[in-house]
């Protein structure tokens, strides 16, 4: 049997969260890159959009299916390979998991996705207000999310295990940094991803690790 095909693009948060996926479950996986920006984007190229007819990565490709969108490609591989979960086995927790991930994923990374919302931003605005457009909104979603994660929290998003929350949370970490939130006035959400970046799997899906990831950008 072939191995899954993972298309991702080194910076994309979406693709990020797959990645994490993948290592915590162990899936060995090809790696092809999408280039978002070289040549006007290559997810808008025939070759691309007979894979995702939104243009969008990430896309799984796993017997002869294609999975888009990072939620439910993670479900997918949560019932596929369910050990170690990333999904807690009680009711309530796992409601809130997919809570915190629906905030992410949904209320804050479409706002400074550079796919979606700042394409558009970026035809009226300067870059320097683009950019902050995106700082408010990660800044907005952030005040919300550490209330919820005061509550939720142990080591981890919510309790001491890792799961899908966890696994949203870094990638926009990433963009918050990126996009110079001053993430002192988060102490949960960065003590959180502290913990988490010493992990391997999430090391591992680092976006300066990435094969696509340019020379002088790589860790």
């Amino acid at each position: 049997m072939s191995k899954p095909i993972l298309y991702s693009y080194f910076k994309s948060s979406c693709s990020w969260r797959v990645r994490i996926a993948l290592n915590i479950k162990g899936v060995d996986f090809e790696y092809k890159a999408v280039n978002l920006i070289h040549d006007g984007g290559m997810q808008r190229k025939d070759e691309y959009t007979s894979v995702n007819p939104m243009q969008q990565v990430p896309a799984f490709v796993v017997e002869g299916t294609t999975l888009t969108q990072s939620i439910p490609i993670m479900e997918y591989l949560e019932e596929k390979y369910p050990s170690p979960e990333i999904l807690p086995k009680e009711s309530l927790q796992r409601a809130k998991v997919r809570e915190i991930c629906e905030v992410i994923a949904s209320g804050i990374q479409p706002m400074q996705s550079s796919s979606q919302v700042l394409q558009r931003v970026e035809k009226l605005s300067s870059a320097e207000e683009k950019a902050e457009w995106a700082k408010f909104w990660i800044n907005k979603g952030f005040i919300a999310l550490e209330t919820l994660l005061e509550k939720s929290s142990g080591k981890y998003c919510v309790g001491d295990t890792v799961t899908m929350a966890d696994i949203c949370l870094v990638p926009q970490v990433g963009n918050a940094k990126r996009f110079k939130v001053d993430m002192s006035q988060f102490p949960v959400i960065s003590k959180i991803n502290d913990e988490l970046e010493k992990l391997e799997a999430f090391e591992k899906a680092s976006p300066f690790k990435q094969p696509d990831c340019p020379k002088d950008l790589r860790a």
